[in-house]
């Protein structure tokens, strides 16, 4: 009884009640208008009329648009209104006009970058400086040398690693997560961080609000504070009709003297570290850095925490790498934001897979993808590249692993070779192709990744960790079933109606 009190009356239900009483009101009294006031009617479906024209005609995914224009056509008095309320992804202009001053002076740091590894990578290779050359422009993150890297997995190695790299910060430590959780995992990290903060470490936790809504108690921030960690929180979640509320910071990053640095799909909670069963045995993966290319993500970490306080006044070059480690390969932290039309986390791997020559090797928890990727998948396979996807047998959420599960019959009939890791639950966001390039970092191959994250990843070219990324494919493929063309036929009626019809709607979920 008192755990389900606590459920009932903790904030995400609280505020999850409050939305769908707003949203109850909101439709009985447009539906009361137009019953009783012909003119709101005709109104209302006339709106609903001009966005259907608007969908079909502005570009952008199919797949997203298909699953609006559904509703609209089908209920046209509130589908054209729901569309304006939650449909349009652009970020209102005080927001978007704050976050691009913060960027704007983030990009004139970037830009005085040496251009010296970028000309060497053109010389040494067209392809990989193409998709180098992309994310500069996009993302306004430069390539690196003078960097050592290092591919973690599971979680429980990340842990191990980071650990020991915070007892030797010596000046600041930065973390940045979407999702937190009091366990043995965090609270071995809390009491390292208190004890650097006794040495005179300057110590900022950034975390999303959504993300650890019901992991985290309402006064964790007060908590934090009170232990001297500068503590902020990322879009707090409010009881409203907002569609801002969707934009979640879905990073991990963590930053330490920025010459060390960690990202991947680890965050900091017991479950990544298998200190307890929740869907299996949990299989992700993170990569350290060390040396220059770790300014990208004290940058990126920077950005995020000035649109928290709504401080633009960052000085960013007080927090530069000081060490330089020995080449290994080419180097490339960067973003992902919501804020601007560029879908870079999808579109840098569009470029790997469109580029491979001989083989596409993927992780991924979530596979709901759009039509641009699907196509690309199924292309390479097709040309005879060997595309290869190992995506979790064990699910988080029923729903998405059913439409992951939808996704697979194209893709196999395609060529594409699917994999489901029978252990448990795989959220490792991965893709290495022909032992020359990869990308490890946050991103999944999914609409809320793509298109409403905030996101990071980091781009290896002719780097060690390229084979380390292949090798962990290879190891988890033997542990993971092959699904065949006979198991998609196999699957039963019903089962294919319900997939069919959470895959048209994923781009709303």
């Amino acid at each position: 009884m008192k755990k389900m009190f606590k459920l009932l009356t903790s904030r995400m239900v609280v505020f999850a009640v409050l939305i769908v009483v707003q949203l109850a009101v909101f439709v009985l009294g447009m539906i009361f208008l137009a019953e009783y006031f012909s003119y709101v009617m005709i109104g209302l479906e006339v709106l609903s009329l001009l966005i259907v024209i608007y969908l079909v005609s502005k570009p952008g995914n199919p797949m997203y648009k298909i699953a609006w224009l559904i509703p609209i056509l089908l209920v046209p008095v509130l589908g054209g209104l729901f569309y304006l309320m939650f449909g349009n992804r652009n970020i209102s202009r005080k927001i978007r006009r704050y976050m691009e001053i913060i960027y704007l002076k983030a990009r004139e740091v970037i830009e005085n970058q040496p251009k010296q590894v970028s000309e060497e990578l053109k010389k040494l290779d067209p392809i990989a400086y193409k998709q180098s050359y992309y994310i500069t422009q996009k993302a306004f993150a430069p390539v690196f040398q003078n960097t050592y890297t290092k591919l973690l997995t599971p979680g429980e190695v990340k842990w191990e690693y980071m650990l020991e790299e915070l007892k030797k910060a010596q000046h600041y430590i930065f973390l940045e997560y979407f999702i937190i959780e009091k366990g043995l995992m965090w609270d071995s990290i809390l009491e390292v961080l208190k004890e650097r903060i006794s040495a005179g470490v300057e110590v900022r936790l950034l975390y999303d609000d959504l993300g650890s809504i019901q992991t985290l108690p309402d006064d964790f921030r007060e908590q934090m504070e009170n232990v001297g960690i500068e503590c902020r929180v990322f879009n707090r979640f409010r009881p409203s009709l907002d569609v801002f509320m969707n934009y979640r910071d879905h990073r991990k990053i963590c930053i330490i003297d920025g010459n060390v640095g960690f990202t991947g799909g680890i965050n900091l909670a017991d479950e990544y570290i298998n200190a307890y069963e929740k869907h299996g045995h949990w299989k992700d993966t993170s990569i350290m850095l060390k040396g220059d290319a770790v300014w990208s993500l004290t940058i990126l970490f920077l950005q995020m925490w000035g649109n928290t306080l709504s401080e633009n006044d960052i000085d960013f070059e007080a927090y530069k790498p000081t060490k330089s480690y020995p080449t290994d390969g080419f180097v490339q932290p960067f973003g992902d934001s919501p804020i601007d039309s560029d879908l870079i986390g999808e579109n840098t791997y569009m470029n790997i897979i469109n580029n491979a020559k001989e083989y596409v090797y993927i992780q991924t928890p979530y596979l709901i993808l759009d039509h641009e990727m699907t196509t690309a998948l199924c292309l390479a396979a097709q040309s005879g590249i060997d595309v290869r996807i190992i995506t979790p047998h064990i699910p988080d959420k029923w729903y998405v692993h059913a439409v992951t599960r939808a996704n697979y019959a194209e893709l196999v009939r395609a060529g594409v070779k699917i994999y489901e890791y029978t252990p448990g639950f795989i959220h490792a966001k991965t893709i290495v192709s022909d032992d020359t390039y990869a990308i490890v970092g946050t991103t999944n191959f999914d609409f809320r990744s793509f298109y409403l994250h905030f996101e990071c990843g980091v781009f290896l070219f002719r780097a060690s960790t390229v084979l380390d990324v292949r090798n962990d494919f290879l190891q988890i493929q033997q542990l993971s079933e092959e699904i065949t063309e006979n198991d998609c036929e196999k699957v039963k009626l019903p089962v294919r109606i319900l997939r069919a019809l959470l895959r048209v709607f994923s781009p709303l979920m």
